[in-house]
Parts: structure tokens; sequence; C-alpha cells
């Protein structure tokens, strides 16, 4: 009997603490999800507030801009003239992978690709052994710009 009525004293005291304690955590979740909306609005806010000011999009800005040099230019435009920059150097690496191919007289320049993107070169195709790939990937990896060379080159059978 006496461990029945420990039990049961027990259920009671574990019951009223869950009681309390949902209380009080529902009492507080509400005011934390309103302080996290409003958080997150201000820190929206802020961004929106910064980028503005970043890329001087206020009407001041843009009329001082317009009445100084007649155009308005911003941060998107200057992207696209980086990734043109990125495109015209991974040309350049390219066409300089490809003339020091052609000048080594131990590689058959003709038969490897040389594809670049954003300084990671691939090089694909066919030579006659492992020597030409180690080669080929050597000369890759010389020219400055170069970050990475995979090598899908694959031994042809002679």
């Amino acid at each position: 009997m006496k461990i029945f009525v420990s039990l049961l004293f027990g259920i009671i005291i574990g019951a009223f603490a869950v009681w309390i304690y949902r209380d009080n955590h529902e009492k507080s979740r509400p005011q934390s999800v309103g302080d996290q909306i409003k958080d997150s609005a201000q820190s929206a806010r802020d961004a929106v507030a910064d980028k503005w000011r970043e890329l001087k999009l206020s009407t001041g800005d843009i009329t001082n801009e317009l009445a100084s040099t007649g155009r308005v230019i911003r941060e998107k435009t200057q992207a696209a003239g980086r990734a043109i920059a990125d495109a015209t150097a991974d040309a350049r690496i390219t066409a300089a992978i490809k003339a020091r191919l052609v000048a080594d007289s131990g590689l058959s320049s003709l038969s490897i690709s040389v594809n670049t993107t954003d300084g990671v070169v691939t090089l694909a195709g066919a030579v006659s052994s492992v020597d030409q790939i180690s080669r080929a990937i050597s000369i890759a990896l010389e020219v400055d710009g170069v970050n990475k060379v995979i090598s899908t080159l694959q031994i042809k059978a002679t």
C-alpha cells in the first residue's frame, strides 16, 4: 500500500510539473515567435537599406549621376564586365595551353582537346602513352591562371 501511495503521489507531482512547464512554455512561445518575426523583418529591412546604399539607388544619387555623366551604371553591369573578363582569361589560358601542346613535338596536339572554365582546365582526347598524359598535364599546369587540371585523356591502342 505504501508503494501504491508513493507511486500515485509521484504521478501527481509529475503531472503538476508537466502542466506548469507547458503553461510557462506556451506563454513564452508567442513572444518568442513574435520576436523572431520582428528580428527577421529588421534584418531584411537592414539588408535592403544596405543594398540601396551600396548600389546608390536613392533619388539624390541617381539625379546627381545623371546630371554629371548623363547615365546611370550600377553593380550588375560591373558584374557582367567581370564575367566577360573571366571568359577572356579562360580563352587566353586555353590558347596558351594549345600553343604549348603544338610546340611539344612529343605530343599530338590535334588529338588533345582543351577546355577552360574559371581557371579549371579539362584535357580530353587520346594519346599513345601514360607519359604523354603526364606531359600534357604538366604543360597545362605551367600556364598562368590555371588553378586545376582535370584529365580525361585516354591511351589509344596502337
